[in-house]
């Protein structure tokens, strides 16, 4: 009623009159035309201006009007004057309006309505951040202080004298600090990175990991697709990153991946970054990968680098925020090209390194770590990096072989993965439980089944289509099409004999073979994995430097004999 009768006529100025006439019981009514029955008198509650939500020309300093041309007579005796001025990415927005400060607002209690004036003050609401004040007396929130200018008081002046005598101690702490932080932590990473360089020069190849290297802490390599330097100087933790969605780019069982724009604040550069969407009933999912992601002993080179975890209640999503490789995954580039012998070494090489990073108990320093189990490899779970090495993404069902774990935790983890790559013991759901290599046995079953996909290289002659591990002789997502091929009738991919006529295959096909073998206790670990294709690159170097244009080793002797 109070804000109609603001419509009709400015009231301020009626109200103000009657007041001084004394005469509120008898015009007020006769001017409203009141139906009959209705009291003689209108009660006059608080006077506040009552505007819905408006453009604002106040920028959210000093001192400005509302600019609301409405007055309303509060509902209620108890009700005080709020005005609340938002600012989003189109301008500045004021809302004025009468308000019971026993009641929430916004998600919010008004704690400062016995003032006369109304102080803006920063608040969080349901709808976002927004600078509220409430006061008791007539349109005072019409006036909006957004900035009050407070006197200094002796107990001020007296801290302040404190806090200036204490500053040389500060500074000098904090340059003590620095120094202990230099010596202790970052003096030894530059020397690692030193090492780690030096090394570098004295083996320029793509090769292993090499067992005589000291140990040096792993850092992102320099020829990431996406440094993602912005995403690491914004404070992600407790506001969200400036992100737009571009495209989507690939679709899982449990998430979407897009490619998009991490923008710099005030201007028009951006930095490309993945995002990997769950829906909000793959929760579980979601927690698992930031879980592991959020391990910092994670990072390697041949591990997807991870920015940061987001929660958008809103949308009813959970984010992941990552590097981006344009390249895409180990499948879809099979798909579309046909590598050489050296890419093979790359992409079986740093494969190799990031499963051995992800199943060791131990960082190269020493330092002891979590081995984490990934139960989900495949060709599409392996980004393609631009320098053609290899990073390991998708953990949503990765393992943290914590020793807390009982046998009764690994129990319930069930039968996960993709059918096409499940071991043998997993497919038969016979592993053992109290042995916790058993999970990185499976993991290298799987990784041979991706590195004999790697293996069609143009080195071995005439090269087919790229198709996955066992082909369409079984059914896609199909246990039991799997059971009866690698169970029953102990089958596995087939190898050509074209394979084996190209010594340097032939060496990579007798490792694959080591890896797939139906025994886990037989297989190879990755850290093994790793180091055989390091030396026999080496290997091949020697035997190349040896054998002149004319002279060639036979081919028979480029089998080996355990191959």
């Amino acid at each position: 009623a109070g804000r109609l009768l603001g419509r009709l006529f400015p009231l301020s100025g009626v109200v103000a009159w009657l007041r001084r006439r004394g005469s509120v019981g008898n015009l007020l009514p006769n001017r409203l035309n009141l139906p009959a029955g209705m009291p003689g008198f209108l009660p006059l509650n608080q006077l506040c201006k009552f505007c819905d939500v408006e453009p604002s020309s106040c920028s959210g300093t000093g001192t400005c009007g509302s600019s609301c041309n409405i007055t309303s007579i509060c509902q209620l005796p108890e009700e005080v004057c709020v005005a609340i001025w938002r600012k989003n990415e189109t301008g500045f927005f004021m809302e004025t309006l009468c308000h019971d400060p026993s009641k929430s607002l916004y998600g919010l209690m008004l704690d400062d309505h016995n003032s006369s004036t109304c102080v803006m003050r920063e608040k969080n609401t349901t709808s976002g951040t927004a600078h509220v004040c409430s006061c008791r007396a007539e349109e005072c929130n019409d006036v909006l202080s957004f900035s009050p200018v407070v006197d200094p008081t002796p107990e001020d002046s007296l801290v302040s004298v404190v806090l200036v005598s204490l500053l040389p101690l500060l500074v000098m702490g904090v340059v003590i600090g620095a120094m202990f932080y230099w010596y202790r932590v970052h003096r030894p990473r530059m020397h690692s990175q030193e090492w780690e360089r030096g090394i570098k020069k004295r083996k320029p190849k793509s090769g292993g990991l090499d067992c005589s290297d000291v140990c040096v802490i792993m850092m992102d390599d320099d020829g990431s697709d996406s440094s993602s330097t912005l995403a690491n100087n914004l404070n992600h933790n407790t506001e969200p990153l400036p992100i737009e969605l571009d495209q989507l780019v690939g679709k899982g069982r449990f998430a979407q991946v897009f490619k998009a724009k991490l923008k710099q604040n005030a201007s028009d550069q951006f930095e490309t970054v993945a995002v990997k969407i769950f829906p909000y009933e793959e929760y579980a999912s979601w927690k698992n990968e930031k879980d592991i992601f959020s391990n910092s002993d994670l990072r390697h080179e041949n591990i997807l680098h991870f920015l940061t975890a987001e929660e958008k209640k809103a949308q009813r999503q959970y984010w992941l925020i990552t590097a981006f490789h344009a390249r895409g995954n180990l499948q879809e580039y099979l798909t579309h090209n046909v590598i050489s012998w050296e890419e093979l070494k790359i992409l079986g090489s740093s494969l190799a390194q990031g499963v051995s990073h992800l199943h060791s108990d131990r960082l190269p320093c020493g330092r002891p770590k979590v081995a984490i189990v990934h139960r989900d490899l495949k060709s599409s779970n392996i980004l393609v990096k631009s320098d053609l090495t290899c990073c390991l993404c998708d953990f949503g069902l990765g393992l943290q072989l914590d020793s807390s774990l009982s046998v009764d935790d690994l129990a319930n983890s069930g039968q996960v993965g993709t059918a096409r790559y499940m071991a043998p013991e997993v497919l038969e759901a016979r592993l053992n439980l109290e042995n916790t290599e058993s999970f990185k046995q499976a993991d290298i079953y799987s990784m041979a089944l991706v590195l004999w996909e790697t293996s069609r290289c143009d080195a071995v002659g005439e090269v087919k289509d790229y198709e996955p591990a066992y082909g369409s002789k079984v059914r896609e997502h199909c246990v039991e099409s799997m059971k009866d091929n690698v169970l029953r009738d102990r089958r596995r991919p087939e190898i050509p004999d074209t394979w084996l006529r190209r010594q340097g295959v032939a060496m990579m096909c007798g490792t694959i073979m080591e890896c797939w073998d139906h025994d886990p206790e037989a297989r190879l670990t990755a850290h093994c994995v790793a180091k055989r294709i390091s030396e026999m690159e080496d290997e091949l170097d020697k035997l190349s430097s040896h054998s002149s244009s004319t002279e060639k080793i036979p081919e028979e002797l480029k089998i080996p004999t355990e191959v």
